[in-house]
This record gives structure tokens, C-alpha cells and sequence, in this order.
């Protein structure tokens, strides 16, 4: 039998977690208040949330990643995916939120973000490891 990693859970509680917060209707989302003073506030979330996205998905998977590193481009265009979905379902399926462009911009940048951070620490992860051996 297979052993199973542990590692895809924090990606799959963080995508539960991440279609929660898209779905919020408009009314229902909190005043920022104290964070009304950072400009753009809104796409800095969606950057991070889809850079941890990706880097948490990359890590679940970086076995794989190791033996076929076509996987990461592919984890990061599935997360920009579906947040261009996550798009149409705001703007079609929940109240009070709309279609935006620059989500998706935001989203993008987040996603090559995590591609990015994940190359990094799977590359000092791997070359770590070549040291030991």
C-alpha cells in the first residue's frame, strides 16, 4: 500500500476556505476600516490568497514536481482557472459581488508568485538533500 502524504490537506482546507471567502455576498462582507489607508487593499488579498494557493498545492505535490516539473505550471494555471471561474460565479451565483478583471490580474500575479516561491524552496529542499546523500 501506498503511504499517503499529509501535505495535501493545509491545500485543500485552504481551497475550502478560499471559495467560502469568494462567495460572501457583497452586503455581507466586512467593513476593512483600519485598512482602508492600503491602496488596493482587494487585489493584495487576492494575491496572496492565490500565491498560497499555489505554493500549498506545489508542496502537496512536490514528489511529483521532482519526477515531472511540467506540474507546477500546471498547478498554476489550474489555480488562475479557477479563479477566473470564481469570477463568473460572483458575478452570476452570489449576491451583491460582480465580475472584475483586476481579480483576475490579481489573481495571475498571485499565481506566479507561488510558482515562483515554490521553485525556490523545492530547489533549496532538493539540493539540501543532495548535500546529505
Amino acid at each position: 500500500m501506498k503511504k499517503t502524504s499529509w501535505l495535501h490537506i493545509p491545500a485543500l482546507i485552504f481551497l475550502v476556505l478560499s471559495i467560502y471567502l469568494l462567495t460572501i455576498p457583497g452586503k455581507d462582507l466586512p467593513e476593512v476600516g483600519l485598512f482602508d489607508a492600503i491602496p488596493l487593499f482587494d487585489k493584495w488579498v487576492h494575491m496572496g490568497m492565490f500565491g498560497i494557493l499555489v505554493f500549498l498545492f506545489a508542496m502537496a505535490f512536490q514528489k511529483k514536481i521532482q519526477t515531472k516539473p511540467s506540474i507546477l505550471p500546471l498547478i498554476a494555471l489550474l489555480a488562475l482557472a479557477y479563479g477566473i471561474a470564481m469570477e463568473y460565479v460572483q458575478k452570476y451565483c452570489v449576491a451583491n459581488r460582480s465580475f472584475d478583471i483586476t481579480d483576475i490580474l490579481a489573481d495571475g500575479a498571485g499565481c506566479a508568485i507561488g510558482w515562483w516561491l515554490a521553485k525556490v524552496v523545492l530547489k533549496r529542499k532538493h539540493s539540501v538533500k543532495q548535500q546529505i546523500i
